[in-house]
């Protein structure tokens, strides 16, 4: 059984930068509907003692065509949203801490820089979709989009996502409506860096 990343906060603590209408919306109906159908699909596919990240990487493995892309949608918004929910907190935003925040001066000269090339990605993806901070096996860090609910696993790309920006109009429409660069501005406003450092340790680590 997959199971659907918790909030550790109300639905309302982000407030005023994401309301509480979004975040009940966004992860009590979006995501949930996602792990839902998931879990449904694993264990139609014989799949659902797999490891999620080896079963993204393997869909072409899934025979069944509207199997493979049930999963590779549901699966994909299953893991992207645990991926930007557990990112999010509280009193947080700021930039980047630890040796996360060294290797981002190292790769992008700055935080400031950093963020404003992930933020073109977020802001260019057409339609639905994601901006990815990964982790390669070298160790470097690598910048991508993706449409719809792809992530670096199930495109194959060969690295560890630890930050992602939702692009999904679920995601920022109740408050932003079609202003997708007010969102992304907003939402480097509840960011956990201390998250997302731990994260990128952890896949410098397994590396």
């Amino acid at each position: 059984m997959f199971e659907q990343y918790q909030l550790p906060f109300a639905s309302n603590a982000l407030e005023p930068h994401f309301d509480a209408l979004t975040m009940e919306t966004h992860h009590g109906k979006h995501h949930a509907a996602y792990t839902k159908t998931f879990n449904e699909l694993a264990q139609n596919a014989g799949v659902a003692d797999m490891e999620l990240t080896q079963l993204l990487s393997s869909l072409d493995k899934i025979s069944d065509p509207a199997l493979r892309t049930g999963l590779r949608n549901n699966g994909g918004g299953f893991y992207n949203h645990n991926l930007y929910f557990s990112v999010m907190a509280p009193n947080a935003g700021g930039v980047a801490t630890g040796e996360l925040a060294k290797k981002i001066d190292a790769t992008f000269g700055s935080f400031d820089a950093f963020k404003e090339k992930i933020s073109s990605l977020a802001l260019t993806q057409f339609g639905s979709g994601w901006a990815w901070l990964s982790v390669a096996k070298d160790g470097s860090l690598v910048l991508s989009q993706s449409a719809n609910q792809d992530n670096p696993y199930s495109l194959g790309a060969g690295t560890t996502p630890i930050f992602c920006i939702d692009v999904w109009e679920h995601a920022y429409y109740l408050k932003f409506k079609n202003l997708r660069a007010d969102y992304i501005k907003e939402f480097f406003t509840v960011v956990s860096w201390d998250k997302v450092n731990e994260l990128y340790l952890a896949a410098v680590a397994r590396n």
